[in-house]
């Protein structure tokens, strides 16, 4: 019994060294583990802190450092952004929200740059519309009062006035223009007249003659010789050529112009216009005198005589040349 007795006690006692042996290291270990995290806390807050200006407690476990780290990770992310946000010019107004100061700033200073280019561009435009609108003034009032005033005046002096068929005024003493439309034909009353058509100037210009025409020019150029024909009060001379080349069978044709509200003779006996030159065509005399309008409108008197020439010469060779608009000798 005794040796089991010491037997036990040893046991006892070996195992109660053990376990102070193995109990000590045990407590050691985790006091060691323990003060490392806990200094560990200590400088990551310390750093933390530092940068970031968040208040972080330090705690002894494991589980308290993870969920106290994630949370810390969002303010330096959003303080972040802060920092960067100022220097640059307001481009992302969303994510600089949160520093109000800074977005005023620079909404102050653009319009303050823009304002400025602004106020520059007026003045130099207003100067510049000015001078552009005063010379237009100048140059629209002094020419066109001053030069309309002269012609005015030139045109009541010196050019006289035409009717609506620009007709020059019918010098004093000579019969006025009728208009065929208006004229009034008494077939119950019937005058005489003398007639003649002559194409007399060609022999005198057949170096400019058309060599086709020379069989119908006749010998001495008379196509119709002068003579009495009756006609009725209230005809034209226009009428009583016709009439009387359709009586002899002598080729003749016309072309009413409404600008002069006459017929014009294009060609008798097929002696045309500018068949002997640019300047040759029919022109007609009554009493002598060339009037300045169409035939259809001079209205016979009873004893006129009527002459048809061919000029070669815009009438100077017939002595028409007043008729035909140029001035007079």
């Amino acid at each position: 019994m005794n040796k089991k007795k010491w037997l036990t006690a040893i046991l006892i006692i070996g195992v109660l060294a053990i376990a102070f042996f193995w109990g000590g290291n045990y407590q050691k270990s985790p006091n060691k583990i323990a003060s490392n995290s806990a200094g560990s806390q200590i400088v990551e807050t310390d750093n933390t802190a530092s940068n970031q200006n968040v208040d972080v407690e330090p705690t002894a476990s494991s589980d308290t450092e993870t969920t106290e780290i994630a949370p810390s990770a969002t303010p330096s992310e959003t303080a972040k952004p802060v920092e960067t946000v100022q220097p640059t010019e307001a481009v992302m107004p969303t994510e600089t929200a949160i520093s109000t100061e800074s977005i005023t700033s620079t909404e102050v200073v653009k319009p303050t740059e823009t304002s400025k280019p602004a106020t520059k561009a007026q003045p130099t435009a207003t100067p510049k519309a000015a001078k552009t609108s005063v010379p237009e003034t100048k140059a629209t009032a002094k020419p066109v009062t001053k030069p309309d005033s002269k012609v005015a005046t030139t045109e009541t002096k010196q050019e006289p006035k035409k009717d609506k068929f620009l007709t020059d005024p019918v010098p004093s003493g000579k019969p006025k223009p009728v208009e065929w439309q208006d004229a009034t034909v008494d077939k119950k009353k019937q005058l005489t007249a003398t007639l003649s058509v002559s194409a007399a100037t060609i022999l005198d210009n057949m170096d400019i003659f058309n060599k086709d025409k020379v069989e119908v020019l006749p010998a001495d150029g008379i196509i119709y010789k002068a003579q009495k024909v009756t006609f009725y009060e209230g005809e034209s001379v226009f009428d009583v050529l016709l009439r009387e080349m359709k009586k002899n069978k002598i080729h003749m044709e016309f072309s009413m112009t409404p600008i002069y509200n006459s017929n014009y003779i294009e060609g008798i006996n097929n002696l045309y216009e500018f068949d002997a030159g640019e300047l040759s065509g029919w022109m007609y005399q009554v009493n002598g005198w060339f009037p300045n309008y169409g035939s259809s409108r001079y209205v016979l008197k009873d004893g006129d005589v009527i002459d048809w020439v061919y000029t070669c010469d815009l009438g100077r060779d017939v002595g028409g040349y007043v008729a035909t608009g140029g001035a007079q000798k």
